[in-house]
């Protein structure tokens, strides 16, 4: 969780992805995060967390449905989104956020 908050509380923008392994939409999500990280470069960090092996800051953030998506901008979070979403939505939240 420590390794979590200096993440998400550093200068540039986070997209956390909170999945499960079970869940078919999350194993959608994960080659549309590599094209996302693609296009988007070092604007960005992007990481994923395992609901079931991080109950507590499932717990923390109400993650009630998987994949859960959220932005962070400097420890806040700035957009969430449940379900699967297309890379060129999340290059152009990237935009609106930065």
């Amino acid at each position: 969780m420590d390794k979590f908050q200096e993440i998400i509380n550093g200068e540039g923008l986070t997209l956390v992805d909170f999945f499960a392994t079970w869940c078919g939409p999350c194993k959608m999500m994960s080659p549309i995060l590599e094209e996302f990280k693609t296009k988007i470069g070092d604007k960005a960090t992007v990481i994923k967390i395992d609901v079931d092996k991080n109950e507590a800051l499932s717990l923390h953030y109400r993650i009630q449905s998987v994949p859960t998506l959220m932005l962070f901008k400097k420890g806040e979070v700035v957009w969430r989104h449940s379900g699967v979403i297309s890379a060129d939505h999340l290059v152009k939240l990237i935009g609106q956020h930065q």
